[in-house]
């Protein structure tokens, strides 16, 4: 494998807020997952994200999430792997799927708004 193929490879796997942010909007057809608990979903997530904890994820806990969009995966941050392993789940069941890097810590230190905090909008440099 050439370098130039693992980083390509990577990229088809994660995702970071920028892009998410970026991707959401330009309407593009993205379905933010929440992979952690009712309650820590409860207590802040991204904006229209949905929970589905990553324990929960079977064919039948799956039948209405729409097989033509982008999942991407999200938990606390660098400290959890709920992220993982809900795109782990996703993927074995056929969904197309990224991980959020770095999840709701990475997302707020970007600037971006949850569902308890307001965003700033910073300009991580990330794009292009």
């Amino acid at each position: 494998m050439q370098q130039s193929d693992f980083y390509a490879a990577k990229l088809e796997f994660e995702t970071d807020s920028y892009d998410v942010f970026t991707q959401l909007q330009n309407g593009e057809a993205v379905l933010l997952i929440d992979g952690r608990s009712p309650v820590a979903f409860a207590a802040e997530t991204l904006p229209g994200a949905i929970n589905l904890p990553h324990r929960s994820i079977d064919s039948e806990s799956t039948r209405d999430l729409p097989r033509d969009v982008l999942l991407v995966s999200f938990c606390d941050g660098i400290g959890c792997n709920a992220s993982t392993k809900t795109a782990l789940a996703l993927s074995r069941l056929g969904f197309r799927v990224k991980e959020l890097l770095g999840g709701i810590d990475w997302w707020k230190r970007d600037g971006y708004a949850t569902t308890a905090t307001a965003g700033q909008g910073i300009d991580c440099g990330c794009g292009g």
